[in-house]
């Protein structure tokens, strides 16, 4: 019997507050889960609008404590409810002038297994990130949920390989990718970066990009969010530029041993040789 995982995705646009937003993801996990899925991932600091679009202090009333704040305490019982893994990012605060962007992960029962804190902190214009947070410092972990091994990597991150091949290395069947990336920054690089990253680490990854126009900033969100194979295939079609929707796609993780048999690329890697690539 193929091993076949139903995962789900949420492309949203931004509601105005933070109760709403929860209120609407919670709606689309229950369809989701409705629809058969057994893990759900959500948009780059899901929870808020983009506020890395300025610099203000403010902003930084949006960060709580992972995992016993307000809103993963709650997506705990969103797990419970509708026994799926869910991929949480928020934007947490660790203790006073400790802030981090950061993704938990809970299991279909509700546990909370652990955290990703995003490694590489952009700094550009629409994207003053370096102005809240710190760069991660928990490595690349790769969670052992009911559906798999399950990793994170988010936004900026996708930019840079050694992270994706961690995360291989480390065991993930499936990687969260949720980001917060424009339609003139970047949109050429969207449907090129995480396919080939599925492809030279094997394994699924579910790209997740906002959609529309914040409060903020001029930052176009364009959607077009996804799941890839490991062979750097599509599963289904992409999300909508435009509008805010719900994925859930069918992923054969027995593919990914298939990949990897065929493409042989971790037996064929070379780390004796890759002592420059960690040089300053």
């Amino acid at each position: 019997m193929a091993n076949v995982v139903r995962a789900a995705l949420v492309q949203a646009t931004w509601t105005g507050d933070t109760a709403s937003m929860v209120a609407k993801h919670e709606e689309h996990a229950r369809e989701a889960a409705r629809q058969g899925a057994k893990v759900i991932g959500f948009q780059e600091v899901f929870n808020a609008p983009y506020f890395c679009q300025v610099q203000e202090p403010e902003h930084y009333g949006w960060a709580e404590p992972v995992p016993d704040g307000p809103t993963v305490t709650r997506m705990r019982e969103l797990a419970r409810e509708t026994g799926m893994v869910i991929v949480v990012p928020v934007f947490e605060v660790e203790q006073s002038g400790f802030y981090f962007n950061t993704a938990a992960v809970i299991d279909a029962d509700g546990t909370y297994l652990g955290k990703y804190r995003k490694h590489h902190i952009p700094q550009v214009k629409g994207f003053w990130e370096k102005y809240y947070f710190k760069p991660g410092n928990l490595g690349w972990p790769v969670f052992d949920t009911a559906v798999g091994k399950v990793g994170v990597y988010i936004c900026y991150d996708r930019h840079f390989p050694e992270g994706w091949r961690q995360l291989g290395l480390n065991g993930a069947q499936l990687v969260y990718n949720p980001s917060a990336t424009s339609r003139g920054l970047s949109a050429y690089l969207w449907q090129l970066e995480q396919p080939a990253a599925a492809v030279a680490n094997e394994y699924f990854i579910a790209a997740i990009n906002r959609v529309g126009q914040e409060e903020y900033g001029d930052n176009d969100f364009y959607g077009t969010s996804y799941f890839v194979d490991p062979r750097g295939q599509f599963v289904g079609e992409t999300a909508s530029d435009k509008t805010e929707e719900l994925i859930v796609r069918d992923l054969d993780f027995d593919l990914i041993e298939e990949v990897r048999q065929q493409w042989a690329f971790y037996r064929d890697r070379r780390p004796d040789a890759y002592e420059g690539l960690v040089q300053p």
